[in-house]
């Protein structure tokens, strides 16, 4: 790595006063994926700004029910908490699904927002990819793309979006909350990250100064009856194929509610829209769920090697809507 300058800034303001005059800064929370990019030559900030002593590491239930997470609460920490193992289920299945306990005892949630792709040309600096060096080329979609996505690409970028945390948050319709000297903003998670277009370097809507301060949970009793499915080569610490969130509540043989989010087959975490509108008041049958599935999917673009991502997708799609049904009935 070459020289850099490091800073370790208390508060909030000053961090962001830092970002904004620092030359090529760099925001270093738990460093999972930052320290690994600058290792690779991938990232090479002159500055590093160390936000881990900034007092943002707190769950707090709001007024409205509603959880305040701080950005630099641990993964681990998380997954744990009471309220979210009882509220948000699938989120804490989502964390426990990703990376190793070590990874998850250093990985922050605003780092986790902000992870990039494992997209194996991305790392390798030898190969073209526009993501890394815009312009260069893809050398993906005449490469092996078997971990590579099937929704939201385009012909500048096909790297499918790492994270499972991430996927979990989208289907909870989160919000963001950030910070610069130009003052706070919320943004929904939904919003936050972006499909690669003609830009694939841009990968969310955050700007270059902004820190990550918070994500908020909505109150949302749906969520109770929710689950995290991930399909992967191997047990653990291992990138999903396809991955499932998904709540859902029945009312007598319908779907009243349903929420759904897609990993390891986006650009971005997926919000299967089309398949909730396809379920609501649909019998709660494989029936109604393959056809919800088969919704979402038909804008999905394969290559030679990920073709089977729209099966799996489908029958994991089915399978977590399944279960949830056998819960959810009154």
């Amino acid at each position: 790595m070459k020289p850099l300058t490091y800073l370790r800034p208390t508060d909030v303001p000053s961090a962001v006063e830092a970002i904004a005059t620092a030359p090529n800064a760099k925001f270093l929370g738990g460093g999972t994926n930052l320290v690994d990019l600058m290792r690779g030559d991938i990232e090479q900030p002159d500055t590093v700004v160390d936000v881990t002593r900034l007092p943002l590491a707190d769950v707090t239930e709001l007024s409205n029910g509603a959880l305040h997470v701080g950005a630099l609460v641990r993964n681990s920490h998380l997954a744990a908490h009471p309220l979210i193992r009882g509220r948000y289920p699938m989120l804490t299945q989502a964390i426990l699904a990703g990376a190793s306990g070590q990874l998850r005892n250093m990985a922050t949630v605003g780092g986790n927002l902000l992870q990039r792709t494992r997209c194996h040309y991305f790392y390798d600096t030898t190969t073209a990819c526009n993501k890394r060096t815009p312009g260069t080329g893809c050398a993906a979609l005449t490469g092996f793309t078997r971990n590579h996505a099937i929704l939201g690409t385009s012909t500048q970028c096909i790297a499918t979006s790492p994270s499972d945390m991430c996927v979990a948050l989208t289907a909870l319709d989160a919000t963001v909350e950030v910070e610069s000297t130009r003052g706070s903003r919320r943004i929904a998670m939904g919003d936050f990250h972006v499909e690669p277009g003609d830009t694939p370097h841009v990968e969310t809507t955050l700007a270059p100064d902004e820190l990550i301060t918070a994500v908020e949970l909505p109150p949302l009793a749906l969520a109770r009856n929710s689950r995290y499915r991930k399909v992967r080569d191997r047990a653990s610490y291992a990138f999903a194929l396809v991955s499932v969130a998904a709540a859902l509540r029945v009312e007598g043989d319908r779907v009243a509610e349903a929420r759904l989010a897609l990993g390891g087959v986006g650009t971005r975490p997926w919000r299967a829209t089309k398949a909730e509108e396809a379920l609501r008041d649909a019998a709660a049958t494989d029936e109604s769920f393959m056809a919800a599935a088969d919704a979402e999917l038909a804008s999905a673009r394969t290559q030679p090697d990920n073709a089977f991502k729209v099966d799996l997708t489908r029958r994991t799609i089915a399978a977590t809507l399944r279960t949830l049904s056998q819960g959810a009935q009154k």
